[in-house]
């Protein structure tokens, strides 16, 4: 019963996380910050979407990469299918994808590190998974080339600076996604602190083994 309870609970958080970064990454930052268009570089998405790899990792701590698999493949189908309503079906399709392909990698290098130093394991699986979803998906929700799957956003593929800074013009995505890493890279490394707060109330419920 308290593995379904807390089980939900993370079904919970992450259906909303995934819904959430969907619904804001639509939205670029406005403004600016040294000289730099914030709408150039970043979305909001970038700052609530590193959330879902603590929700991963605390599940995979707690109840192992089994439990941890079902979260994350429970909240695909939930928070991607009401993504649906919330975002246009392009970026539903694109953020579908890439979730399961970053989450699936983030537990797989998390229980390989699990018996290492406490924060190897979260910090690792978080920036290598963040790394692979940003790329996948960024091409799928705004490359021209993956225009069959939907219709593109004009905005973001007019030519820019890169960063908004460099004299290198290419589609507005590309300083979306690099933009957009390396908030979840400093995002990551916060999320270190309540991960580090709670491993010790949210204990493995059995001894789990690495693989």
């Amino acid at each position: 019963m308290l593995k379904t309870r807390y089980t939900l609970i993370y079904v919970l958080l992450m259906t909303c996380i995934v819904v959430a970064s969907n619904f804001l990454v639509q939205f670029p930052l406005n403004g600016q910050l040294l000289g730099i268009n914030l709408g150039d570089i970043l979305t909001w998405g970038a700052f609530t979407y590193p959330v879902a790899f603590l929700i991963t990792d605390l599940t995979n701590r707690q109840f192992g990469p089994k439990a941890a698999r079902k979260v994350v493949f429970a909240g695909f189908v939930v928070g991607v299918g009401l993504s649906f309503y919330t975002s246009v079906p392009r970026i539903a399709i694109a953020s579908g994808s890439a979730y399961l392909a970053g989450q699936l990698l983030d537990i797989s290098v998390f229980n390989r590190l699990r018996r290492q130093a406490w924060w190897r394991a979260p910090l690792t699986g978080s920036l290598i998974g963040s790394a692979l979803d940003t790329m996948m998906f960024f091409s799928f929700a705004f490359a021209a080339f993956f225009a069959f799957i939907g219709p593109n956003e004009p905005f973001a593929l007019e030519q820019a600076p890169i960063l908004g800074i460099f004299a290198t013009q290419a589609p507005r995505w590309i300083s979306w996604a690099i933009g957009d890493f390396s908030v979840k890279v400093t995002v990551g490394l916060v999320m270190l602190l309540p991960y580090g707060a709670l491993m010790n109330v949210l204990k493995p419920m059995q001894p789990v083994r690495a693989s």
